[in-house]
């Protein structure tokens, strides 16, 4: 009977390990989509800024906000591309440091789920022989 108990306990603890690994893999997945997004938004940053270059002092450039088109200073342009530039970089190496621990952390919860699966193995070997 005790080995029933334990081999009913073995397969709870490896079920849970097997959610928190789940959860992990949807977390993961999360960081990627959130990570597409930001890499998009830096290539066309980008994009925006050789523009902006090519520009002479003095050009028209025209900020959509809302449904208005605002007169703005290529200085002040530049500017704010360059700093939104920064942040996208900075929420990339974010992103990339959260994805690297999440995927440590699935490492070593797959490692623990496979000794759960060697217990609950030798538990039934042991529960067939007795």
């Amino acid at each position: 009977m005790a080995s029933s108990a334990a081999l009913r306990e073995a397969q709870r603890e490896l079920e849970n390990k097997a959610n928190d690994l789940s959860k992990l893999q949807k977390d993961i997945a999360k960081n990627h989509q959130v990570r597409k997004k930001y890499t998009i938004q830096l290539g066309e940053n980008e994009l925006v800024l050789k523009e902006l270059d090519l520009l002479r002092e003095g050009a028209n450039i025209y900020k959509l906000i809302g449904p208005v088109l605002v007169k703005q200073d290529l200085a002040e342009a530049n500017a704010n591309v360059r700093k939104r530039i920064e942040y996208i970089s900075a929420e990339l190496k974010r992103l990339d440091a959260t994805l690297q621990d999440l995927e440590e952390k699935q490492n070593s919860k797959k490692e623990a789920i496979l000794k759960s699966q060697q217990k609950i193995q030798s538990l039934q070997a042991g529960k067939g022989k007795a």
